[in-house]
């Protein structure tokens, strides 16, 4: 039995197969740039860059000085875009195991003011607690009265919701009022207090806790104390927890700046340290995080063969490039499905990308005026029999002259309608003026009002697709989908049936029939 092959791969068949792969590879492609470079559809969209000032101020004694600083690190819940140090004779080296910045100067005396400046973005919603498992612990020696104030706290969170974490932090809450809690806890108790003692309540089940010091990333805050929550291994894993509620999480928009019992600041050398924390907010768009998103996923090597790291000059220009496919087909589809008539195939591209430059009415009035002109002189010329090179080249120079004039008088009586007839092409426009000569010639008035009228409703349409914010950004971050537009336009040339103006050309024979 013999197999025709032709039967199985036709054209349409592997144009159609051939689109279907162009869609998948697409689609993994926007998720891709989506997931890892952090690319929107809105081109509005914006990512909150936030910058954490620390100022570290102390009084040197003169002597050998080092300055030890807890900062966060890229598994703290923030992805760091940039890190700055600013302190003048001092040497500066980072502790990556412990995550602090060391400062260290041979002698120094007198007031003394360093800055850290930290650079974060793209909240990771506690995606990256620390995975590293905890020391074994002991209970904690108590007192008999500590004890029973103890096995007290321990039944009153028997009654409260939530894991073991939130329920000791409830019941201490709850027993704050209590007098008999003093033995356990002073009465003016600091945050760094309380969840020491958190973590002593904690102990005497053998769960394994720590402080969390975390700021609030709010712009124009300032603060001198980071506020203090606590991290708990339970159930094999890590959690970060409310002190005041016992809401598990880190709350959006806060950063962890230093985990365990460690002090925040230590200063050798120097008396009266202090240090405040200071916030800003910026925005930066996609495009421009990109890279850092790349980098910080260990996908840097598929963005550096992108288009993305050009210079901006050469974006901006395959910027305007990648809206073209759509363009055509908006052409194509207009010209094969609907089936209008226009002057040349892609003139009413072109068209539309002029009046993207000038504006949609002073662009579509100031071509009316120079078309009708042209006509007109046209039509004049041809009274002369001038060959067909000559009588070209005369509509070319008149255009030129046209524009020349046009340019001239709206900038001395200030109308932009006219000073925009610089931005359409000259010979597009020239050979627009010919052809429709030509038509009327042969074909007649009424074709050539036609031809031209459907140009002029193509190019409309097609402004309105290109000219629009939200496509033109689609087509430059999701370049990938003009490999769908080249298969779908392929498929577009195999459709052999009507077209939308023939069928209502036939629709009287269809109902004659009847």
């Amino acid at each position: 039995m013999k197999i025709n092959i032709n039967k199985f791969f036709t054209v349409r068949k592997v144009l159609s197969f051939l689109l279907l792969c162009s869609i998948g590879y697409s689609a993994y492609s926007i998720y891709y740039k989506v997931k890892y470079w952090g690319f929107s559809v809105s081109p509005k969209a914006v990512t909150d860059v936030w910058t954490v000032d620390a100022k570290i101020s102390f009084n040197a004694l003169g002597e050998k000085v080092q300055v030890s600083l807890a900062v966060p690190n890229d598994k703290d819940g923030f992805k760091i875009l940039s890190e700055e140090v600013v302190a003048k004779g001092y040497k500066v080296t980072r502790d990556k195991k412990n995550s602090r910045i060391i400062l260290d100067a041979p002698q120094k005396s007198g007031k003394q003011n360093l800055y850290y400046r930290l650079s974060i973005y793209d909240d990771a919603q506690n995606a990256s607690l620390n995975s590293l498992l905890p020391a074994k612990i002991d209970r904690p020696i108590l007192a008999d009265e500590e004890r029973l104030q103890m096995r007290k706290i321990w039944k009153i969170a028997d009654s409260q919701k939530g894991d073991k974490v939130q329920k000791a932090i409830l019941a201490i809450n709850q027993e704050m009022d209590n007098p008999t809690m003093s033995l356990i806890l002073p009465i003016n108790h600091t945050s760094k207090e309380f969840a020491e003692k958190v973590i002593q309540v904690l102990a005497y089940k053998r769960i394994p806790a720590r402080i969390a010091r975390t700021i609030k990333l709010e712009e124009g805050r300032k603060t001198e104390k980071p506020d203090i929550m606590i991290e708990a291994y339970l159930d094999g894993r890590w959690g970060l927890y409310d002190l005041n509620t016992a809401k598990i999480g880190l709350p959006k928009n806060w950063v962890i700046i230093q985990r365990g019992g460690v002090s925040l600041l230590d200063v050798k050398g120097g008396e009266d340290s202090t240090v405040v924390f200071s916030v800003l907010k910026s925005v930066a768009s996609p495009l421009k995080m990109a890279e850092h998103r790349a980098k910080a996923n260990d996908k840097l090597w598929s963005y550096n063969y992108s288009m993305y790291t050009l210079p901006v000059f050469e974006q901006n220009t395959l910027k305007w490039l990648m809206i073209f496919p759509l363009a055509i087909l908006v052409v194509v589809i207009m010209r094969n499905i609907i089936g209008v008539s226009t002057m040349g195939t892609f003139t009413p591209m072109l068209l539309a990308m002029a009046l993207v430059r000038t504006g949609f009415w002073p662009g579509l009035i100031c071509f009316s005026v120079m078309i009708a002109l042209g006509l007109i002189m046209r039509a004049v010329v041809a009274k002369l029999n001038l060959l067909l090179v000559p009588r070209i080249s005369f509509v070319v120079i008149f255009v030129i002259l046209l524009i020349q004039v046009l340019t001239v008088v709206g900038y001395r009586l200030n109308y932009t309608i006219v000073s925009s007839a610089i931005f359409f092409p000259i010979i597009i426009t020239a050979w627009i003026i010919e052809r429709a000569s030509i038509t009327w010639e042969e074909d007649g008035a009424m074709n050539t009002l036609k031809e031209i009228f459907f140009t002029f409703i193509t190019a409309v349409v097609t402004y309105f697709v290109i000219s629009n914010e939200y496509v033109r950004h689609v087509m430059f971050a999701f370049n990938e989908l003009n490999l769908v537009i080249l298969f779908v336009v392929m498929l577009l040339g195999t459709y052999t049936g009507y077209r939308l103006t023939e069928l209502l050309r036939f629709a009287p024979l269809i109902h004659k029939d009847n």
